[in-house]
C-alpha cells in the first residue's frame, strides 16, 4: 500500500442548536472533508468552524452543496428549473470558496450532497446543470461523485477533474447506485463490514445485490451522521496504518 488512501467525510452539518455529527473527533481520521454549505445543513459559525478545523488538520476542502432542504436533510429530491438549481449551486459553492480563501486555505473540490448527488449519477442534464454552475466560480476545481455514474463522462467532456468516490458505510444495488436507505441492512455499521468493503475496493472490486463488480475508485467515504462514523474511521485508520507498515 503505497499510495495515500484518501477518506472522506460529510462534516459541518450542525446548525443553530441542532448537533450533527462531532467534527472534532472525526477530522484526525481523514484526508477530505466535503463541508455542508448552508442549505441541507450548515450554518455560517459551524461552516466557519469547521474549515478551522481542515486547516489546523491539513485536511482538503471541499464544498458540500445540496438542495434547500433543512428539513429533510437534503435527501428529499426537489423540482427546481435550471436557473434555480445553478444558482443555488453557485451561492453554496461561492460561500465556502470565499471562507476558505479568508483563512489562506484553498477550496479544491466540490461533493454535491444527498438527494442531488444521486440525481445526478443517474440525470445527465442534472450533473451538465451542477457541473457548469462549479466552473463558473472556479474552473480548477474538481468534482467528487459516484464511481462509473454519467457524472464521470459529463465532467470529462467539460475538462473538469473528476473524483471516482466509493462509500465504505454504504451497501449498493449495483456499480453505479447505492442500496435505499430505507432498505434493510443499507447502511454499514460494523467495523469489520467496513473493513472488508475497503480491502475490496483497493483491489477494485465491489460487492453489490447483483454480485461482485469491477469498480476504479480515489476516495472511500464515510457519512459523518453515521452514529458509528468514529469507530469506523478508527478502525479504518488502524487498518491503513498496519497496511504500511507491513
Amino acid at each position: 500500500m503505497k499510495k495515500q488512501i484518501d477518506i472522506n467525510c460529510d462534516m459541518g452539518e450542525s446548525y443553530g442548536r441542532y448537533q450533527i455529527g462531532n467534527d472534532g473527533a472525526i477530522m484526525p481520521y481523514i484526508t477530505s472533508c466535503n463541508i455542508a454549505c448552508g442549505f441541507h445543513g450548515g450554518d455560517p459559525v459551524t461552516i466557519e468552524r469547521t474549515i478551522d478545523l481542515a486547516l489546523m488538520h491539513e485536511v482538503r476542502i471541499g464544498a458540500h452543496p445540496g438542495y434547500p432542504d433543512l428539513q429533510g436533510f437534503g435527501r428529499r429530491e426537489m423540482a427546481m428549473n435550471d436557473a434555480e438549481l445553478s444558482s443555488a449551486i453557485k451561492y453554496q459553492v461561492a460561500a465556502i470558496k470565499s471562507l476558505t480563501e479568508s483563512k489562506g486555505g484553498k477550496l479544491s473540490y466540490v461533493k454535491p450532497h444527498g438527494a442531488l448527488y444521486n440525481k445526478m449519477a443517474k440525470e445527465p442534464h442534472t450533473a451538465i446543470v451542477v457541473i457548469n454552475a462549479i466552473k463558473s466560480i472556479d474552473l480548477n476545481l474538481s468534482i467528487m461523485g459516484l464511481a462509473h455514474s454519467v457524472v464521470e463522462s459529463i465532467a470529462s467532456e467539460a475538462n473538469m477533474p473528476f473524483i471516482a468516490e466509493g462509500f465504505l458505510d454504504r451497501r449498493y444495488l449495483n456499480r453505479t447506485k447505492l442500496l435505499p436507505r430505507n432498505r434493510p441492512n443499507a447502511v454499514i455499521n460494523d467495523s469489520q463490514e467496513c473493513i472488508k468493503q475497503l480491502k475490496l475496493m483497493l483491489n477494485g472490486n465491489l460487492t453489490t445485490t447483483e454480485g461482485i463488480v469491477d469498480v476504479s475508485i480515489e476516495s472511500y467515504c464515510i457519512h459523518g451522521d453515521n452514529p458509528s462514523c468514529i469507530a469506523l474511521l478508527k478502525s479504518i485508520h488502524a487498518f491503513i496504518h498496519e497496511e504500511k507498515n507491513n
